[in-house]
């Protein structure tokens, strides 16, 4: 009697395998920053050999998950997109009530905790202070409260006036999306409102970057306007 034969491929399964591999995870986190990396840069933030970091980060590229661009030399690689980095933050949060290791040194303590505060989820505001904007702008009526989120017309408004902002017609990305935030484990705010709001924040000072990872601190003039325009109070 022959052998059952194996189940046909399964895009799920596939695309499960290639977060297994604890490196090829460590630079999908990497690339939540939203920025192009080298191959090298990587290799030294997973602290693997360039060799293997080139193997893993062709699978990725394989599988989707990544883009690259070859400038001369360099090879770069970004996650592939939104929908991408959603899928990338949302399996990081899946884990998170197992507590994570502790820190092993002072450096890392405190890049944790400033990402925990505020940081970039891809090309939005992520941490507390993500949350906290999600909050005032559905507490302002701008976003619906609930599972199913929409800009309301006051939303819409809002980010015309605020941001500049409107969606053109026809765009495929939505306008809001939640997106479940691993540190704070509630929703902040994604799509092209948070999009906006997060280039907004960083074109007019209102955060700035904290040295070269995802983590953001809020300036006085981004504290001032945060308050002006939602009605929150957040620490600078």
């Amino acid at each position: 009697m022959s052998p059952p034969s194996p189940p046909p491929a399964s895009p799920l399964a596939e695309t499960a395998a290639l977060f297994a591999d604890r490196t090829r995870a460590a630079f999908c986190q990497a690339l939540l920053d939203g920025r192009a990396w080298t191959a090298g840069e990587l290799a030294r933030h997973a602290g693997v050999r360039p060799s293997t970091a080139s193997e893993q980060l062709s699978r990725l590229v394989a599988g989707g998950v990544l883009a690259e661009e070859r400038q001369g030399r360099h090879r770069y690689v970004r996650l592939s997109g939104p929908e991408a980095a959603a899928l990338v933050e949302s399996l990081a949060s899946w884990g998170s009530d197992t507590p994570p290791p502790p820190p092993r040194t002072l450096r890392e303590s405190t890049r944790l905790g400033a990402e925990a505060r505020a940081r970039t989820c891809y090309d939005h505001l992520a941490g507390a202070l993500g949350v906290t904007l999600a909050d005032a702008m559905t507490a302002r009526g701008l976003v619906t409260a609930g599972p199913d989120l929409a800009v309301t017309p006051a939303g819409r408004a809002w980010l015309a006036d605020a941001l500049g902002f409107e969606q053109p017609p026809g765009a495929r990305r939505p306008l809001v999306r939640g997106c479940l935030d691993w540190t704070e484990r509630r929703l902040h705010l994604a799509g092209s409102l948070g999009a906006a709001l997060c280039a907004t924040s960083l074109e007019r000072r209102w955060v700035r970057r904290v040295g070269s990872g995802r983590a953001v601190a809020v300036t006085p003039a981004g504290a001032e306007a945060f308050r002006t325009r939602l009605g929150v109070d957040v620490q600078v």
